[in-house]
C-alpha cells in the first residue's frame, strides 16, 4: 500500500505541520514516509504545500504526480491540485475558503467549512485539524488515534496546551464523509 497526499494552503493555516504531524504519525505506526515541503518566500500569507507519502514499502521518490489525496484548504490550492488527484482519489476542501464548486466527476469530495467550524470548537488554529481529520475519515491510511499518539510523542512542549483543541478537531472533521461525484 502506497498513498501519496498533497496538503495546500496560505502559509500561516497549518499546512506544513499537517503534513509533518501525518508524516510522524506514519513513522511511529512503522511506515517508510516521506515529507516534502514548499512554500513561498512570503511565509504568512504566501502560498505553501506538502507532500506527504506513505507506504508500507520503501518509498522510491519524495514527488508525486496524480496523488491519492489533496486537502486544499484555500481556492488557489483547489484550482492547482484538483485536476491532478488520481480518479477515485479523495479531495478535501475547505469550503469556508472556496466559493466553487468542485469540477471532477471521477473522485470522492468531502466539503466542510473548516474555519467556520473551528471558530464553532473555541479555536480558530484548529482548522488544519479538521481537513486532517476529515481525510482520515474518508482514506484507509492512518486511524485518528495514530495521529492522537503523534500529537501527545511530538508536539513541542510550548504548544501542549494546543492538545485537547487539536484532538478534538480531528474527531471532529472525521465525521464528515466524502460524497462520491461519479456515477459508476
Amino acid at each position: 500500500m502506497q498513498q501519496e497526499v498533497i496538503i495546500s494552503g496560505f502559509g500561516g493555516q497549518g499546512v506544513l505541520f499537517a503534513g509533518q504531524l501525518l508524516s510522524y504519525a506514519a513513522m511511529d505506526a512503522g511506515k517508510a514516509v516521506t515529507w516534502f515541503p514548499s512554500y513561498g518566500p512570503e511565509m504568512r500569507g504566501g502560498t505553501a504545500n506538502c507532500t506527504v507519502v506513505i507506504s508500507d514499502e520503501e518509498i522510491g521518490s519524495p514527488l508525486v504526480k496524480n496523488p491519492t489525496a489533496v486537502i486544499a484548504m484555500n481556492l488557489p490550492s483547489l484550482e492547482k491540485f484538483e485536476d491532478l488527484v488520481e480518479p477515485g482519489g479523495v479531495l478535501v476542501v475547505n469550503s469556508s475558503m472556496v466559493n466553487r464548486e468542485v469540477k471532477r466527476k471521477d473522485i470522492r469530495m468531502v466539503m466542510l467549512p473548516a474555519n467556520d467550524i473551528a471558530e464553532e470548537l473555541g479555536s480558530h488554529r484548529s482548522t488544519n485539524m479538521l481537513m486532517l481529520g476529515a481525510l482520515l475519515g474518508n482514506l484507509d491510511l492512518l486511524t485518528i488515534d495514530d495521529v492522537e499518539a503523534a500529537l501527545d510523542a511530538h508536539l513541542p512542549e510550548r504548544h501542549k496546551r494546543f492538545l485537547p483543541d487539536n484532538k478534538a478537531a480531528l474527531r471532529k472533521g472525521a465525521e464528515f464523509k466524502a460524497e462520491v461525484t461519479s456515477v459508476s
